[in-house]
């Protein structure tokens, strides 16, 4: 394929589009590098709408990462919305990247971010636009390896017709050792075909090509998962990158011409999580915690500050008061930044681990837009179940003190469908919430304060001890969501401070079946796509009924349904689609946790207690109890208002 610009032929249709400026790219801190000067060419595809895509660490990373090396190149490339892919139809342009505008066909990789099975659909309109065949059996040398990625790659199965490859784990080292073997695939001359380059692929760690793989089914469910070849392993295991202070990234964050759903700088102060939430897949897979060192988040903070411009930084994790060395972290930065126009902001934080220090640290300068925690549970009972070990007291405390202390709204985050849930669980949430309004106003002497309730339905993922848990119906979710809503209002006192937002349960059933899904759910996804399913995480564009009808289509002559793949419990001895691929966790800890779960038993932070055998550790040679790193955080020096330095 012809590998140059195709925005002769874009330029044009763009005045006839919503949001042309998401296409044109530019943006300050891209980077593009003479076509002719790499060995590897990568393009880089976030399956979702440009304000989605753009602000996402991963590309990020990975896009700077790549662009390090003199021998490779990557650029960026985001969905187009239906408006334009209509054009581009009718006009004949390729599916492009928004660096140099080169079509995607022309790269030798596609990598491709999955953080939500629900953009499966978009990566297949990609795929066509490109002029890349669907099917990853018809494709030959001229067409780029398809390689997934993201917390969504952990469960390939469902796209496995679809990619070439899928990396699990962390993509920092993976990323390059890719690059060096398709380097020296093409330098060799391209030996033994595209089989041979998957060949040598699949004998890189962390890579699993699903062609070489055979499954086998029986009765229903899975008899076998059976490697082709002799030289690719029967179990793949995820990659962990251990020291992430030796890959500071990104250093230059991307900022957007368009409007995003983030705009900030972002800086992940550590990576993997303990507390062992049984229905959070990110914190299971992540695991050990790796800690960056005060030095290293101050370097980065301060380099991201100098190349965007940007005035918020967030500091993210699963939950980044979790850092050991928080109190300092924010210390550190808040003198720092004391007096001008850079905030900072923790946009994941728990009650049990947030303390009014704290946020009054990271609100120093004067933002204070509301508080943000996720008791998940509306009751005792249920947060005994999912692990989620924060009492109504921690709750009503923390937030009557930052009442106290000036602040005026609350989000709480909660989920409806969870394993053993009935309705009088979500029914406290209401109860919770006016407790909530109570003592808010109670602390501070005011009625103005507000409490927001924010609600999505439960979706049972793999590498969790809920992987074997029936999901909830939507008809069931709904309508508890109806009553809460009912219980909400019925104190017109006080639910009158009481914002209350929730997705309907059917798109959670949807992602609940690309979740744990195995290979033939290929064939649903790629019937709504011809269907025309795209954007199917944007409630206007997402059709229950065209997913029902198409699961119905394929599936039921298979002897299976969309039912058997979502509202099924599964029994321990089941082979799951995602058995053959090793997230460190091992399988008989997360049936016993499981059943734990089932017992209503909690199960204590590892970091700080004896190991409880999950399995992580020893497989990657992760001491898990990370201590103070007894760093000083820098830079050292401060800066005033009008952004000039002061000598520390």
């Amino acid at each position: 394929m012809l590998s140059g610009s195709v925005f002769p032929a874009l330029e044009p249709l763009l005045p006839r589009v919503s949001k042309p400026v998401q296409y044109v790219g530019g943006e300050l801190n891209a980077q593009t590098k003479p076509w002719e000067s790499a060995d590897v060419r990568w393009a880089l595809l976030y399956p979702d709408a440009y304000e989605v895509g753009l602000p996402n660490q991963g590309v990020m990373i990975l896009y700077e990462v790549l662009n390090e090396r003199a021998d490779a190149l990557a650029e960026r490339c985001y969905a187009v919305w239906p408006d334009l892919e209509e054009l581009m139809r009718e006009h004949r342009v390729p599916a492009f990247t928004v660096d140099t505008h080169r079509p995607v066909g022309a790269f030798d990789l596609l990598g491709v971010s999955f953080s939500t099975e629900l953009g499966y659909t978009n990566l297949l309109t990609t795929l066509d636009l490109a002029g890349i065949p669907l099917h990853a059996v018809d494709r030959d040398e001229s067409h780029p390896v398809v390689v997934a990625g993201g917390h969504a790659a952990f469960n390939p199965e469902p796209i496995a017709d679809f990619v070439d490859v899928a990396v699990l784990g962390d993509g920092e080292e993976v990323v390059g050792e890719i690059t060096d073997v398709v380097k020296a695939w093409k330098a060799e001359g391209r030996p033994g075909g595209r089989r041979e380059l998957l060949l040598r692929l699949a004998d890189t760690p962390g890579c699993y090509v699903p062609s070489l793989y055979e499954v086998t089914y029986g009765d229903g469910a899975i008899a076998a998962v059976e490697s082709l070849d002799p030289r690719v392993p029967a179990t793949v295991q995820k990659r962990t990158t251990s020291d992430l202070d030796e890959w500071p990234y990104p250093k230059a964050p991307l900022v957007p011409l368009a409007e995003t759903v983030h705009e900030r700088a972002s800086v992940e102060i550590f990576r993997g999580c303990t507390r062992g939430c049984r229905f959070c897949q990110a914190g299971m897979i992540t695991r050990p915690v790796r800690e960056r060192s005060l030095q290293g988040i101050g370097e980065m903070v301060d380099k991201a500050v100098r190349a965007s411009g940007f005035d918020e930084v967030g500091l993210l994790s699963l939950s980044s008061a979790d850092h050991s060395e928080i109190a300092d972290i924010t210390k550190g930065l808040a003198d720092r930044y004391e007096g001008t126009n850079t905030s900072l902001s923790l946009p994941s934080t728990r009650v049990d681990a947030f303390n009014i220090d704290l946020a009054n640290e990271i609100s120093r300068n004067g933002r204070r837009s509301g508080l943000t925690f996720a008791p998940e549970g509306g009751s005792e009972r249920i947060r005994k179940v999912i692990n989620k070990m924060v009492s109504e007291e921690d709750l009503i405390r923390t937030v009557s003190e930052a009442f106290a202390q000036g602040w005026r709204q609350v989000k709480l985050y909660f989920m409806c469908g969870l394993p053993t849930e009935e309705d009088e669980d979500v029914l406290e949430i209401a109860g919770m919430a006016h407790r909530v309004i109570e003592a808010g106003r109670r602390a501070s002497g005011r009625n103005d304060v507000r409490c927001t309730i924010s609600i999505g339905g439960f979706v049972p993922k793999p590498h969790t001890p809920f992987q074997w848990a029936a999901q909830a119906h939507p008809d069931v979710v709904d309508a508890r969501l109806r009553k809460l809503r009912e219980a909400v209002n019925s104190n017109k006192k006080l639910g009158r401070n009481i914002g209350m937002r929730y997705h309907d349960g059917q798109p959670s059933l949807i992602e609940g079946l690309l979740a744990r899904g195995d290979r033939r759910v290929g064939a649903v996804i790629e019937r709504v796509w011809r269907e025309g399913g795209r954007f199917d995480g944007w409630s206007e564009h997402f059709s229950y009924e065209r997913w029902v009808t198409a699961a119905k289509t394929e599936l039921e002559p298979l002897g299976v349904s969309l039912e058997w793949f979502t509202t099924r419990e599964r029994d321990e001895d089941e082979i799951l689609p995602w058995d053959h691929l090793d997230s460190g966790l091992e399988r008989d800890w997360l049936w016993t946790d499981w059943q734990d779960a089932l017992s209503e038993r909690e199960q204590d932070d590892c970091r700080w207690t004896p190991c409880f055998d999950c399995g992580v550790c020893p497989s990657t040679g992760a001491d898990i109890e990370v201590g103070p790193s007894g760093t000083t955080l820098l830079p050292l020096t401060v800066v005033n208002p009008v952004g000039r330095e002061l000598g520390g």
